[in-house]
């Protein structure tokens, strides 16, 4: 069983649906002042929106584009100590709607420099505890080296040029860092050819001058950087199996979240998906949410089974689970197997 330090996982990740009042909303019951707020209209055609706390409010990214960072003055207005608000932008806020967000805390707030790496960051906000933190600098278009101030090698680093229309770069060490993929596609691993992100250390990542994450002449980038911590956070990788008698992943923890992805190529291309506990989160109702399209939150049910210690898979669907496939995934927990005082925290 798992040991974990983190006994409230919802100090430092938490979902929280909200209903779409078409003015100002201020939403609470986070449970904390979150730094990185990714937001979903699960009953509209509607991007998903991005904020984050160093980037600052009403700056808003899109993970199923490729678009540079523009301003929403009526999009998410403000971090609160105990959630957000936004403003009557539809996809944040449409009256009547249904909507979905998903909520880190960081370092709280903008953060500051850090100049760990040859590029001093402008701000670096860090969440040593929970292993995540945000980071925004301007490229060089030359090989460099990035400060993460997590202090232990990120699993994850997902990057994106804030002035220019490069896509997502997604990097991991469940692929290892010679392969990425794109946020905002469907389409699966490829080789760097030693290019992009290389190499990951305590304190930085390594890349050359590729455009996705440093091109020159003033190019700005946000980089999210995620270190797993046991019994609050996991991230690997799964083979299908193809049957409704799916795979079950272990995770030494019930999971809050999962985000996940099909990489292999004998395939055809799939989505990203998001499943999480809010959203009709008793089993096997989790729909799936995909970051890469701007449709509405999946009718389908019946595809996972989230569990006190992981998930299993309910579907032979190529996408979450074909005969052989190679599936990556991110998890946050709801609650660790056991705390720190090795009571299980999941017993009733």
């Amino acid at each position: 069983m798992s040991y974990s330090t983190i006994d409230k996982p919802t100090d430092y990740f938490n979902n929280k649906l909200f209903t779409g009042n078409g003015g100002t909303n201020a939403i609470t019951g986070v449970g904390f002042q979150p730094d990185f707020t990714w937001i979903k209209n699960r009953s509209r055609v509607e991007d998903n929106v991005l904020y984050d706390a160093v980037r600052g409010v009403t700056k808003r990214l899109e993970s199923n584009t490729t678009d540079a960072e523009d301003t929403k003055s009526n999009g998410l207005t403000a971090f609160g100590t105990d959630g957000f608000t936004v403003g009557s932008a539809g996809q944040s806020n449409y009256n009547g709607d249904n909507i979905a967000s998903w909520n880190w805390k960081a370092g709280t707030g903008q953060g500051s420099s850090n100049t760990d790496g040859s590029i001093n960051t402008t701000y670096t906000s860090a969440n040593t505890t929970a292993g995540f933190s945000i980071s925004k600098y301007t490229g060089t278009g030359s090989n460099a080296t990035i400060g993460h101030g997590l202090g232990v090698a990120p699993n994850v680093i997902i990057t994106k040029q804030l002035t220019g229309t490069q896509q997502w770069n997604f990097q991991n060490s469940m692929m290892g860092y010679s392969q990425y993929m794109a946020l905002n596609t469907t389409e699966p691993s490829q080789a760097t050819g030693g290019a992009i992100i290389s190499s990951v250390s305590s304190t930085t990542y390594s890349c050359d001058g590729n455009s996705v994450v440093n091109a020159g002449s003033g190019s700005t980038y946000i980089a999210y950087c995620f270190a797993e911590k046991k019994g609050y956070s996991k991230f690997g990788k799964y083979t299908g199996n193809g049957n409704a008698d799916g795979t079950f992943v272990y995770l030494g923890f019930k999971p809050a979240f999962i985000l996940m992805k099909r990489t292999d190529t004998g395939n055809s291309y799939d989505d990203w998906f998001i499943f999480d506990n809010k959203r009709d989160g008793f089993n096997p109702n989790n729909k799936k949410i995909a970051p890469n399209e701007s449709s509405v939150e999946s009718s389908d049910t019946g595809l996972y089974d989230l569990l006190s210690n992981g998930f299993k898979l309910r579907t032979n669907n190529s996408n979450n689970n074909g005969s052989g496939g190679n599936f990556i995934y991110m998890a946050f927990a709801e609650n660790p197997l056991v705390g720190s005082n090795f009571v299980p925290t999941t017993a009733r």
